[in-house]
């Protein structure tokens, strides 16, 4: 029994003390802009030009309407349901993973998972499930 705890604080202290720019040096961010092509760009506001202007009118309320909508999405605090459903189904199959996808990092909560995974599935799936649907 002291085995077991002195293994498991020994997996908590080395994950506390795992440096979050040593995990950036493993993984590296996902953050990729695109920028759209101007050759379309340009296609694009040609035609937009050439619209009359009543239907420009109508364009640019629903632009304005879209983006309402984008800014009470985003400030009730929903997030895409489809990468939600994707956390959750991947939290039950490989809860550590589910964990840094969701972080988007290696820290605490991920070494916490996979230690709760290790000693047995079923706390670090509802450790991970903990993590990933408690976030706002």
């Amino acid at each position: 029994m002291r085995l077991k705890m002195l293994i498991l604080l020994s997996f908590l202290v080395i994950g506390t003390s795992v440096n979050n720019s040593f995990a950036a040096l493993i993984v590296p961010a996902a953050s990729v802009t695109t920028e759209p092509d101007p050759a379309k760009v340009k296609e694009a506001v040609d035609a937009f030009k050439n619209l009359s202007k009543k239907e420009k009118k109508e364009r640019a309320r629903e632009v304005k309407k879209e983006i309402k909508a984008y800014k009470a999405a985003k400030k009730s605090g929903k997030d895409a349901d489809t990468n939600t459903l994707l956390l959750v189904i991947l939290a039950i199959l490989l809860p550590p993973l589910a964990v840094y996808l969701h972080e988007g990092e290696i820290n605490n909560r991920f070494w916490i998972s996979l230690l709760l995974t290790l000693l047995f599935w079923l706390p670090g799936v509802i450790y991970a499930l903990i993590i990933i649907l408690g976030d706002n």
